[in-house]
């Protein structure tokens, strides 16, 4: 009889009626995402815009911003990026003559020498257009080395007086190595290119020590931008302008001469 009582109890309970149950999933406000290549033009210059207005190039979306720091701040001097678009345009009027300023949009112009190490890649940065143009300047490198008069060869004498077949189409293969196309696009060979003209003094990047670019890896990075201009010329004006430009800007101060068509 004891018992009865606690059990009693708890099959009262359980045929009680059970409250609802409360929703464990909360209502997030809606985001709108925001595609890679929008291009947000203003009214004005850009650097005198309200800040909601701003394009992407010149601050971090605020959504990608994290509420605090978990890493310590990095030692030794401030490393000051350019944020002129003057300074900019400067840039690649050097590079690509009058009216160079005007052959990218403003975006592009911005991304081409924005490494990814450079706010943690939120603003966007150049691999893919790097990616573009070292295949263009890659391939019009192959074609400069097979027509490049090359040292002639030794041939060994063959024990069953036999010659190797030979024409003058075949004559610049020598030179088509990985070795040679390597040699020449060698990243100690290109940055002096960019900073003639001028891409060390734009290109956005964050080196491990300011103190120290060149062992920070600043040829690897104006490389990069070289290549990712050169990228960004194919995508908006053309393979056929990106091959001229690529002929005349980098390969032709390397020592390769080009016949004008």
């Amino acid at each position: 009889m004891a018992l009865k009582r606690p059990l009693r109890t708890l099959f009262s309970a359980a045929s009680s009626p059970v409250p609802p149950v409360q929703p464990l999933i909360r209502s997030f406000p809606e985001t709108s995402a925001c595609p890679f290549s929008t291009t947000t033009r203003s009214p004005g210059p850009e650097y005198d815009v309200d800040p909601a207005d701003r394009p992407r190039w010149q601050q971090t979306p605020a959504r990608m911003i994290a509420p605090f720091r978990t890493r310590p701040l990095p030692k030794g001097p401030p490393f000051k990026v350019n944020d002129d678009p003057r300074k900019l345009d400067d840039a690649y009027v050097r590079m690509l003559g009058r009216g160079g300023d005007k052959l990218l949009s403003e975006e592009v112009k911005w991304l081409a020498v924005t490494h990814k190490s450079f706010d943690h890649g939120r603003r966007g940065h150049n691999d893919r257009l790097a990616f573009l143009g070292r295949r263009i300047v890659s391939l019009q490198t192959s074609l400069a080395l097979i027509h490049s008069p090359q040292a002639p060869q030794t041939l060994e004498v063959d024990v069953h007086g036999r010659t190797p077949y030979q024409h003058a189409a075949l004559n610049g293969l020598q030179g088509l190595t990985p070795e040679a196309k390597d040699t020449v696009l060698s990243k100690d060979r290109l940055a002096p290119i960019a900073e003639r003209y001028g891409l060390d003094k734009v290109t956005r990047w964050k080196p491990k020590n300011a103190a120290n670019l060149h062992g920070s890896g600043q040829d690897s990075v104006l490389s990069t931008s070289l290549y990712a201009v050169i990228g960004a010329i194919a995508l908006e004006r053309g393979g056929e302008i990106a091959n001229k430009i690529a002929q005349d800007k980098i390969l032709s101060p390397l020592g390769f001469s080009f016949t004008s068509s």
